[in-house]
């Protein structure tokens, strides 16, 4: 009966997340194919795993940790890093409003190492509370406060560099 009730749990959260899950997997691996991919994995590895998940309430960061290691697991083996369509996401994510209006916070924010650019994604372009952010790359608390922190300084620092470069 539980495993019953966690697969319409898990089916829920995918049909409710699927635009953020893909936005997710795309962030990482910047192709639309190899995103779907990564998406359609990640649905496998969850189903398979189901009997996995203790917690049927933490599905939603359960599932996202899965997309996020899918997709690093993608990069790792592909040893590949691609440029971002922008057009592409909005064809397949309509409505979706995460428009980069300033290409140089794009740029510094690809540039980033995984770790940063990891939870900066999480908390601000799917809107995690630092906490759910944490659970998902199964980190500690203070762990993800700290780089969020690195993150938004080096953010701050690489984007004051290009508008100085801009003035001269």
């Amino acid at each position: 009966m539980l495993n019953r009730k966690s697969e319409k749990i898990l089916t829920n959260c995918i049909i409710e997340n699927k635009e953020n899950v893909y936005r997710l997997a795309y962030s990482y691996v910047k192709n639309k194919e190899d995103a779907l991919d990564i998406v359609q994995d990640s649905i496998y590895k969850a189903m398979d795993n189901l009997k996995l998940l203790k917690n049927p309430d933490a599905v939603k960061s359960w599932f996202y940790r899965i997309v996020v290691n899918t997709s690093l697991d993608f990069l790792r083996r592909n040893k590949r890093i691609q440029t971002m369509e922008p057009e592409m996401i909005e064809t397949y994510c309509p409505g979706a409003e995460d428009v980069y209006s300033d290409i140089d916070l794009k740029r510094t924010l690809e540039d980033l190492p995984i770790k940063y650019r990891s939870v900066i994604v999480l908390r601000y372009f799917e809107d995690m509370k630092i906490s759910e952010v944490a659970e998902v790359l199964n980190e500690n608390t203070n762990t993800i406060k700290t780089r969020l922190y690195q993150a938004l300084q080096l953010l701050r620092v690489k984007l004051k560099d290009e508008a100085s470069k801009e003035n001269m």
